[in-house]
C-alpha cells in the first residue's frame, strides 16, 4: 500500500489527493474494505479485479464495470466471486481525496 497519495496513520490510511489506489492480493470468495471519508462530498471509486472490471464478480457496493461511491463510513463489499475461489488481485482507485481505508476482510 505504498503510494505518494496515501498517508498512513495507526488505524487507517488516508488519501490526501485524487487518484490514489490500494492493491491487494487475496484468495477468498468475498473481499470487503472498511471505508469512511474525510470529505464533504461522496467519493467515487473504481475496483479492478486482475486488472479488469469485476463483471459478475462485483460486490453489492460495486457495479459490474467496477464503479462505486464512498458515501458513508461502513464495510463495503467490493468482490463477490461466483466462480471457484483462486488467487486474485484487487485494486481500488479513489478519484477524489479524503478516502479513509481501515481494514480488508474476506469471506
Amino acid at each position: 500500500m505504498s503510494s505518494p497519495f496515501l498517508r498512513p496513520v495507526a488505524e487507517k490510511v488516508t488519501l490526501e489527493r485524487a487518484n490514489g489506489s490500494i492493491g491487494f492480493r487475496f484468495h477468498a470468495r468475498d473481499a470487503h474494505l472498511v471505508l469512511s471519508r474525510n470529505a464533504s462530498e461522496p467519493i467515487p471509486f473504481r475496483v479492478l479485479l486482475d486488472r479488469d472490471a469485476p463483471g459478475s464478480s462485483n460486490g453489492i457496493d460495486v457495479h459490474e464495470q467496477g464503479c462505486g461511491v464512498l458515501d458513508d463510513g461502513r464495510l463495503y463489499q467490493l468482490v463477490r466471486h461466483r466462480e471457484p475461489v483462486r488467487d486474485r488481485t484487487l485494486e481500488i482507485t479513489f478519484f477524489e481525496g479524503g478516502a479513509e481505508a481501515y481494514v480488508f476482510t474476506f469471506g
